[in-house]
């Protein structure tokens, strides 16, 4: 029920992902709304539906789960929580999703906040950035406990072995920064399992230096947001400069291929949306615009890491990383 384009977007996803990648959905929302969006496919009879009768706005905020305790994501939540669903995937609002997330599949044992991790489209795979925005505020041990879902996430996700993580500051040298990065560089150096390379830069977001990129969840969404900002504005300046002239048009027409895979590289929605790590189960948050190949692939995504056993492994590694610093 949320997002954009819902629930017509969120449907012809959830279909797409029944009936091209063979997986198990559920659609959470109102009865007769759903129906009537699934008798558009003719897939009434293949996808089933569980009711809730509310639903987060797009413009609630965190306490809005709070106040529709009965409200869509917060059924689907629960749906998790009883093991009757593997993951949540919601296009809905990020701050509703992120507030009912914790409030109904409560943190792992041992984190400290969960955060949401975005894959950012760098070759010759993607680089996860977090948080992504679930923590506005945040004290040193969160960022090196970010560090630590993020190592987890790449290696199950991309198969990465040793994941290199990188702190997001204003300056590659150690003692660049405020006291919140500079104390959680002291920390990252001595954590257990984490291959920590130093201090990376903005322009350094899309180089593929690094495969995990940490930060406080308001400096990754301003950073992630003005990264989007910055690829739409170069393709709107270029199919307007493929337009200008017919020799434009025709190196276009002979590089169509490439263009194309890199547009493709480059939308959001290929990856799928964000991931909340930290929680008592997979919760994937779609871009709020997402059609529905971005919902389909948001569903892909899930099952993937549902199956790859994230939850299981985060658990893991937060609690080796917590007796080793009792031991210390």
């Amino acid at each position: 029920m949320g997002g954009d384009h819902a629930p017509h977007e969120i449907v012809a996803g959830a279909v797409h992902a029944v009936r091209e990648r063979g997986l198990a959905v559920v659609l959470v929302g109102s009865p007769r709304v759903l129906y009537e969006a699934l008798a558009d496919h003719d897939a009434t009879r293949e996808i089933p539906i569980v009711r809730a009768e509310e639903a987060l706005a797009m413009d609630e905020g965190a306490l809005a789960s709070l106040r529709r305790p009965r409200s869509s994501i917060a059924v689907a939540c629960h749906l998790v929580r009883r093991g009757d669903a593997s993951a949540v995937v919601s296009a809905g609002s990020t701050a509703g999703v992120v507030a009912t997330g914790r409030l109904r599949l409560k943190a792992q044992h041992g984190v400290l906040r969960p955060a949401i991790a975005v894959a950012l489209p760098t070759l010759p795979h993607p680089t996860l950035l977090l948080d992504a925005g679930a923590n506005a505020d945040t004290k040193p041990e969160m960022l090196v406990q970010f560090a630590q879902l993020g190592t987890v996430y790449a290696q199950l996700a991309y198969d990465i072995a040793q994941p290199k993580v990188g702190l997001l500051t204003i300056g590659g040298e150690a003692e660049k920064g405020n006291k919140l990065v500079k104390r959680a560089h002291e920390l990252l150096q001595a954590a257990p399992g984490i291959r920590f390379t130093g201090n990376i830069e903005g322009f350094d977001l899309l180089t593929g230096r690094v495969d995990v990129i940490v930060t406080d969840g308001f400096t990754g969404n301003v950073a992630l947001k003005t990264m989007e900002g910055a690829v739409r504005y170069a393709f709107r300046e270029l199919r307007e400069t493929i337009s200008d002239s017919r020799v434009a048009q025709l190196g276009a027409l002979m590089q169509r291929s490439r263009i194309r895979e890199l547009h493709r590289r480059l939308d959001s929605e290929a990856h799928g949306g964000a991931v909340l790590l930290g929680l008592n189960g997979t919760v994937v948050i779609a871009h709020g615009s997402s059609r529905a190949a971005g919902i389909s692939a948001a569903c892909r995504l899930a099952v993937d890491l549902s199956a790859a056993g994230i939850v299981s492994t985060i658990g893991d590694r937060v609690a080796s990383a917590q007796k080793h610093h009792r031991r210390r």
